[in-house]
């Protein structure tokens, strides 16, 4: 397969080689182009970037839908398994796309910052591979089931203020991977698909780090605001429109990526006021 990572030139500065990965098209020829970006190359963090077509760059499949059109398969036959697996290397073909997208999109940041997540986009590159790879093991390539783009629509919706990019798409949408991880980890291992319970495993211990890449900038950008980190948050959440607090949360994985215990608590009465109450009878 033609690949285009011959048009990342080693001269091409950091933010500019990010936004040309992410307008790359073919899923695997993006990843492999991330996987060769140089993190150490030069930082312009005043270059305002040009798009030279729609981003994210994309091929016709997989068919994006809504969340409610995408079927539920039983993990007990292969096909559910493939399904499974391929929305989990959807997701992470799009944590690619954001990682890319913060980098190129907001200038005047710390060089630390577009270093910070050219890093993540290079593990969530490596993260889509295991999974297509196992996906093929199982006789199904990536696009062949629907997926949705929420992930992406909440990127398109916080491209004004990077705050609450690392608010709503780090720190929100990203880290609710946190929460169920480990309870598709463990049907995996209960059906039988050992390999698929160690990719998910890898992944959530890598996705900590990213979660807490996202906390620690967040946290930063707030104080270089005179923020107060909590109420900007619930600010952002309301302004934006995001999706409400869904539980149970992983406390343990939440703490390790820079959540405090008074977040947490926030999150947790903010999702049993969310609940519907349960039918009687």
């Amino acid at each position: 397969m033609r690949t285009e990572s011959s048009t990342f030139p080693n001269a091409e500065h950091l933010r500019a080689s990010a936004l040309r990965c992410l307008q790359v098209a073919d899923p695997l020829a993006k990843a492999e182009a991330t996987l060769k970006l140089d993190g150490n190359a030069r930082v312009v963090g005043d270059w305002v970037g040009v798009p030279a077509g729609p981003l994210p760059g994309r091929t016709e499949r997989p068919k994006l839908v809504s969340p409610q059109q995408v079927p539920r398969r039983s993990l007990q036959v292969v096909e559910g398994r493939a399904a499974l697996i391929h929305a989990l290397a959807h997701i992470e073909l799009n944590a690619v796309n954001l990682a890319l997208d913060i980098v190129w999109r907001f200038p005047h940041l710390p060089e630390r910052f577009y270093r910070d997540w050219i890093g993540v986009a290079i593990e969530e590159a490596r993260h889509f591979g295991w999974l297509r790879e196992h996906l093929v093991s199982l006789g199904y390539e990536y696009g062949a089931f629907d997926a949705h783009d929420g992930l992406w629509e909440m990127a398109a919706k916080t491209t004004d203020d990077v705050l609450a990019r690392l608010a709503l798409v780090a720190r929100t949408a990203e880290a609710r991977g946190l929460d169920v991880s480990p309870g598709l980890r463990d049907k995996l291992a209960r059906v039988g698909d050992v390999r698929g319970a160690e990719i998910l495993e890898h992944i959530l211990r890598d996705e900590i780090g990213h979660v807490a890449i996202g906390s620690h900038w967040y946290n930063a950008i707030c104080a270089a605001r005179g923020f107060e980190p909590l109420a900007a948050q619930q600010d952002l959440v309301q302004r934006y429109g995001a999706p409400k607090a869904r539980g149970p949360f992983n406390r343990e994985a939440r703490r390790a990526a820079g959540f405090s215990e008074a977040e947490l608590a926030l999150l947790e009465s903010a999702a049993l006021v969310s609940r519907p109450p349960r039918a009687e009878g």
